[in-house]
């Protein structure tokens, strides 16, 4: 598994040098961890001598902010292979730490994006692509599809019903998480059994660094691909409104306050690479170690990773 890990990780530099993409390598301590609800950062803490704790660090959930500096410093297209740390999750397709390729095009629209996505996953997966079609599809259509509601307009009690419908058994939260349950439990399992499946057009409050869908201000300019049930990517056309981020930055900290996590000071060096100019650009990030459990037909992370949390 080892040398397979290797080959992939060879094979993904070479396709983005062969596309004349910049490799850049960015810190895995940082200052400000992300805001989102769902995803949970690694405190550090780092003391001097005299063992006072001097500050307060965390482990990167992802290399988004760091990236879009260099962006916004004048980079060019980017990339980067790195690890990548997010707490609380554990299970068959997830591990605390694991591998992420994330990269960065100037001037792309998101189908653009998603062609060069396609294009590296069938060049990683190799026999695993071979006889698989592409297919998009708004997730609109799919929540129409198979749970036969509009995830835009239903109800509060119509998405609540659908929950239960799909086993779950816990007091009914807001909106987004039962859209996002009835997504991870009904609908995502589902997808890619056939085809390389891009699901496109999140709902506006799941836009997160995303722009609006200027065509549907409901929906975000953001789309997710999935492959035998698996999610393995997660794209955006990046939102360089400085102001429009902030707001979302304040907004996630109210819920996270109003759901008692922990809170943490607002990234101003990202918001401050935003004001300064972010060019327009579209971004995604895929799941190297879920695509090398594909290409090897493995039923579980543990089983491609060399260490997985518990023996690490």
């Amino acid at each position: 598994m080892l040398r397979r890990r290797a080959g992939l990780l060879e094979a993904a530099r070479g396709f983005f040098a062969a596309r004349n993409v910049l490799e850049v390598d960015t810190p895995l301590v940082i200052n400000a961890p992300v805001s989102d609800v769902h995803i949970h950062s690694a405190r550090v803490n780092f003391s001097g001598e005299s063992g006072v704790e001097r500050a307060q660090f965390y482990l990167h959930t992802s290399p988004e902010y760091a990236m879009k500096r260099l962006l916004a410093g004048g980079s060019g297209d980017i990339y980067q292979i790195c690890h990548v740390v997010r707490g609380l999750e554990r299970g068959r397709l997830h591990n605390a730490e694991f591998t992420l390729i994330e990269w960065y095009r100037l001037g792309w629209t998101l189908e653009a994006l998603m062609d060069e996505v396609d294009a590296l996953v069938r060049a990683l997966l190799g026999a695993r692509a071979h006889g698989r079609s592409s297919v998009r599809v708004s997730y609109r259509e799919v929540f129409t599809q198979q749970l036969g509601i509009d995830p835009f307009s239903a109800s509060l009690q119509e998405l609540t019903g659908a929950a239960r419908a799909a086993g779950f058994v816990g007091t009914p939260g807001g909106r987004d998480e039962l859209l996002e349950l009835l997504m991870s439990v009904r609908i995502g399992p589902q997808l890619g059994r056939e085809a390389l499946t891009f699901v496109y057009g999140y709902p506006a409050s799941q836009a997160a660094l995303a722009r609006l869908d200027p065509r549907d201000a409901r929906a975000a300019q953001r789309f997710e691909l999935y492959c035998e049930g698996v999610e393995l990517a997660n794209g955006f056309h990046e939102l360089a409104d400085a102001g429009e981020q902030r707001s979302r930055f304040e907004h996630d900290n109210a819920e996270r306050r109003r759901q008692g996590l922990p809170t943490a000071a607002i990234d101003e060096r990202l918001l401050a690479a935003l004001a300064a100019g972010l060019p327009d650009c579209c971004g995604v990030a895929l799941g190297f170690d879920r695509l090398v459990m594909l290409a090897a037909r493995a039923e579980r992370i543990d089983e491609v990773m060399p260490f997985p949390t518990e023996r690490a």
